[in-house]
């Protein structure tokens, strides 16, 4: 004796018509009659609210943290870090001692200095770079193209010391660039990653547009000025921008070669301010330092997303 075969409840004429015209990328694991159903409403709606929240607490929770930090007095963090305000005592003046004691915005107009220039400069050696391989193409573009990436498969923390011995005593020249801002632009041009990206969006653009450039006695120069700047505006956006994030975040290469504090960016000036002034002041600083790449952030969010999709690209 066999047992029955379970029994399929037919779909319902919506349902079903809305099986038929479901676009297959926006299809899932839960079909349309059981999404329909109230327990699997329910459970859905939950589990989304509470994914929601947890990622707001996630990602909010820090820095609504830090902002109420900023404004309390010491002795409140002390006695009780989530116990904002315990005393009833408000400290809006932290943000002030902070900003002009502990000179923020000085150490936030030289991080933006650095920033800037390190994405100049990257911008530059990448894209001449980027070129070189892609569309002019010397006989020896294959063996340049092979050392810029072996140097991907090098550790940062094994060059650091070669790295620094050749900023403090520049070969053929003969100069340090110790305590100067080009200690710091010149070595972040020098990115590997950033060349394979622009290079590979470089081979995107069609190569008869080159063809006909050359025809028309267009040089080198004129078609990295007159074609390809503009149609790679785009990625050079993208590389700019991860420039100033990577630069903006930085501590280690900074530390090492701006020792004289009134070049240092904030992240190198952070750990001195708190040996120097109380808590309340270095929570107002932190937070101080910290909102401006959030604004940076919000500003710019959907050219950062596209950097990031295009960056895991690259590595993957």
């Amino acid at each position: 004796m066999t047992a029955a075969a379970p029994r399929i409840r037919p779909l319902g004429g919506r349902a079903r018509r809305r099986a038929e015209n479901a676009d297959p990328e926006t299809r899932t694991n839960i079909s349309d009659a059981d999404r329909s159903r109230p327990v699997v409403r329910a459970t859905l709606a939950i589990g989304q609210v509470v994914v929601f929240v947890l990622l707001l607490i996630a990602g909010l929770g820090p820095l609504v943290w830090l902002a109420l930090a900023a404004v309390s007095p010491t002795q409140d963090l002390i006695q009780g870090p989530f116990s904002f305000f315990s005393s009833g005592t408000v400290q809006w003046e932290n943000l002030g001692i902070a900003w002009e004691r502990g000179r923020i915005g000085h150490y936030l107009l030289n991080t933006a200095i650095l920033a800037l220039g390190s994405m100049v400069a990257t911008l530059f050696i990448s894209t001449t770079a980027a070129f070189v391989i892609t569309v002019l193409k010397p006989r020896w573009g294959g063996l340049f193209s092979g050392a810029i990436l072996a140097t991907l498969f090098i550790p940062g923390i094994v060059s650091l010391v070669p790295l620094y011995l050749t900023v403090r005593d520049l070969p053929v020249v003969g100069i340090s660039l110790v305590n100067t801002w080009w200690a710091v632009w010149l070595p972040a041009a020098a990115t590997a990653f950033n060349v394979l990206i622009i290079a590979r969006f470089l081979e995107g653009i069609p190569a008869e547009l080159y063809e006909a450039a050359r025809i028309d006695g267009a040089g080198a120069l004129r078609i990295l000025w007159s074609i390809v700047l503009p149609l790679a505006r785009p990625i050079l956006g993208v590389v700019g921008l991860l420039t100033v994030v990577a630069s903006w975040k930085d501590y280690l290469w900074p530390l090492l070669v701006l020792p004289n504090p009134e070049n240092q960016p904030v992240s190198v000036a952070l750990p001195r301010l708190a040996e120097q002034t109380e808590l309340s002041v270095q929570m107002a600083a932190l937070f101080l330092s910290l909102i401006v790449p959030v604004v940076l952030f919000l500003i710019f969010q959907r050219q950062f997303l596209r950097g990031a999709s295009m960056s895991g690209g690259i590595k993957g």
